[in-house]
Formats: structure tokens, C-alpha cells, sequence
């Protein structure tokens, strides 16, 4: 199971949280990402820590003020990106361009979205993976895997029928170890969550109990 964390934009302290990842991922053999601000990416990936933008735009180098250049987002460390979040919703031809501009990068990625149908859509462009996440659910704790697990079956049948080879996530509401296991019994073979960590008194501990059922 790979766990991406989303920091989003919460006041948090983003090389704390990247440091306690990169432990707890050496610790456990659990594979885990943090994904900061743009302007935190070179800092949180000095830690160590496998490090995801939260979005690259559907542009080349040029005249494009305030875009998220995606060979920046490598430069200053990004593994991989996410794209189409649905706190950063896009069309589906942007999303196609944004699947070209991180491949030009080299970096990995996963495409967010609301439900089965559109999972299905967003595999038919070759990322990487893409993630389930009801967009009612997200910063709920509540899990779409225990709130409407059909969502996260269907999703992974939904893909399968596009590309067998891209990865199914799920997101919204993941916060503990159960949810990671729920999550993996769905047939989902990474999770995204954000407050769980992001907003914890302890992220360490947040975290170390998130992977504890697959340490």
C-alpha cells in the first residue's frame, strides 16, 4: 500500500510532518509520500521523505504567470504529482495536458476523482493511478471504504475495464489502521488522506498507527 499525504494549504509544519514520515517509512517498510505547498517542495524533500506536488499546470516553459511549472515541481525535489484534486478541479482536456507536462518531468501521477464514471475516464489517460475521494466525505473521518464501500469496488472495475495497469487509490475520510485495511480489502493498493496527519497533535504517532496493520 502506498500513503500519500496531502498537506494542502493547513497550518502545519511541513518538514516536521516530512521528517516523521520519512522515519516511520524507514521504520516500517511502508511506502509514503508528503505532498506540501509548491513553495515548501525543495525543504520537504531534503528530509528524505518521497516528495508529491499537489498539482502541476497543463503548460510548457512560456509566458504563464502563477502556473506550477511541472519541471520545477521536479527540480525542487517532486517525485510525483497529483492532479485534478477536487479542492483544484479541472477539464479533462487540462488534466490530459497536466498527464503530458508531468510525463515530460518524469514525474509519477494520480489523478483524483468523484466517483466511479469519472475514474474511469481519467484511467483512459495513462496516469499513473488514479484516486477515488467522494468529494462529501473529504476532512470527515469518515472513510468512503466503510461510508460507501461499492464506490471503491466499482472504482477498481472501472479502471480495470480501461487499463489494467493503472493503480486504484482511495481517499476522503482515511485516518487509522482499519481504514488502511478496509481500504486494501476494496482492492485499492494506495490511500490519500490530509487532516488525519496534517491536522494531528502528533503526526508521528498519526502516522505510525495509519501503517501499524502493515508493519
Amino acid at each position: 500500500m502506498f500513503v500519500l499525504v496531502n498537506l494542502k494549504a493547513y497550518p502545519c509544519d511541513p518538514v516536521e510532518i516530512a521528517e516523521a514520515a520519512a522515519d516511520v517509512s524507514d521504520e516500517t517498510g511502508v511506502r509514503i509520500a508528503v505532498a506540501p505547498q509548491a513553495a515548501h517542495l525543495s525543504a520537504v524533500a531534503e528530509t528524505g521523505v518521497e516528495t508529491w506536488a499537489q498539482h502541476v499546470s497543463p503548460v510548457e516553459h512560456g509566458s504563464h504567470t502563477g502556473s506550477t511549472l511541472a519541471e520545477a515541481v521536479a527540480d525542487a525535489g517532486a517525485e510525483g504529482t497529483l492532479i485534478n484534486h477536487s479542492e483544484a478541479r479541472r477539464k479533462l482536456a487540462d488534466i490530459d495536458a497536466s498527464l503530458g507536462a508531468a510525463e515530460r518531468a518524469d514525474l509519477e501521477t494520480v489523478v483524483c476523482a468523484n466517483n466511479p464514471d469519472q475514474v474511469g475516464a481519467a484511467a483512459a489517460l495513462g496516469p499513473d493511478a488514479v484516486a477515488v475521494e467522494p468529494p462529501e466525505l473529504i476532512g470527515t473521518g469518515t472513510p468512503v471504504s466503510k461510508a460507501d464501500p461499492d464506490i471503491v469496488t466499482d472504482a477498481v472495475e472501472a479502471a480495470a475495464a480501461v487499463d489494467e495497469s493503472v493503480d486504484v487509490f482511495c481517499g476522503a475520510g482515511i485516518s487509522t489502521g482499519d481504514d488502511l485495511d478496509a481500504a486494501a480489502d476494496l482492492g485499492a493498493t494506495g490511500v490519500l488522506l490530509a487532516s488525519g496527519v496534517a491536522k494531528a497533535d502528533d503526526p508521528r504517532a498519526a502516522l505510525e498507527d495509519l501503517v501499524e496493520p502493515l508493519a
